[in-house]
């Protein structure tokens, strides 16, 4: 575990505690552009799900990025939010830690990073080391391999973005302490005129009490197409369903 990101992994997040690490930790690990090279992919895809085996390599693809990401991407933006810690992402500096059936378990980062040296100017670049130095690369290369809609994987890691939002929210964080994690999912454009693939990735639709006590159903803008594997079918947000199905995991 990184010492100065302690504070954030208690209650209901300590089950993040020892996910970003730095090279010290004695687990085995791979580089992450290594892991996605076909001859290091392949056979974590199968040891990920064999009795998927044969079936549509992207939706298999998919279904594992989401591992990847829901690991991720909370203990990162909670470090650049709560305690506007920069973490040094870079993918080509990245190592994994996969656990026995292929999911990541951790990251080795090559340093502990630290407090940003100015306020971040705007959310992009208080979240650049995740989103250019991390998820651009980590999403390009995982879907040149499977020939897989880059679109896909950006839903998904937006998808888990604005989840975890919602859990911090949940735990009563002040809501301007979050400013700049909801500005990313609301701003359609970067500041360079280029389109932010993390905007907008969920919806709430309203719905009756007895499909959702709540009374709204969050749904997914773009489907992570696991349905295509026999063994999984839509998910609970899925955005090609009409109506919440029982409630499920999304994973």
């Amino acid at each position: 575990m990184i010492a100065a990101l302690a504070p954030l992994f208690m209650g209901p997040f300590v089950s993040y505690r020892d996910v970003l690490v730095t090279r010290d930790d004695p687990r085995p690990s791979i580089p992450s552009a290594l892991l996605l090279e076909p001859e290091h992919l392949e056979p974590v895809l199968q040891r990920f799900s064999p009795e998927n085996a044969g079936q549509d390599r992207r939706a298999l693809a998919s279904q594992w990025s989401k591992y990847y990401l829901v690991r991720l991407i909370p203990p990162v933006v909670a470090a650049a939010l709560v305690l506007g810690h920069r973490l040094p992402l870079d993918f080509d500096q990245v190592e994994v830690v996969l656990d026995a059936q292929g999911l990541p378990e951790a990251f080795k980062l090559p340093d502990e990073g630290g407090a940003f040296s100015t306020r971040p100017a705007d959310p992009f670049q208080r979240f650049s080391e995740l989103l250019d130095g991390h998820l651009q690369p980590f999403v390009q290369r995982l879907a040149s391999q499977v020939k897989l809609s880059p679109k896909v994987l950006w839903s998904n890691a937006g998808n888990y973005f604005e989840w975890f939002m919602g859990e911090m929210l949940k735990a009563s964080l002040p809501a301007a302490l979050l400013a700049d994690g909801k500005a990313l999912l609301e701003t359609e454009r970067r500041p360079d005129g280029s389109r932010n693939p993390m905007f907008f990735p969920v919806k709430y639709v309203e719905v009756p009490c007895h499909l959702r006590p709540e009374g709204s159903w969050r749904q997914r803008r773009v489907c992570c197409i696991r349905y295509r594997l026999e063994t999984m079918g839509h998910c609970d947000n899925c955005p090609l369903i009409d109506e919440p199905p029982p409630q499920m995991s999304d994973l």
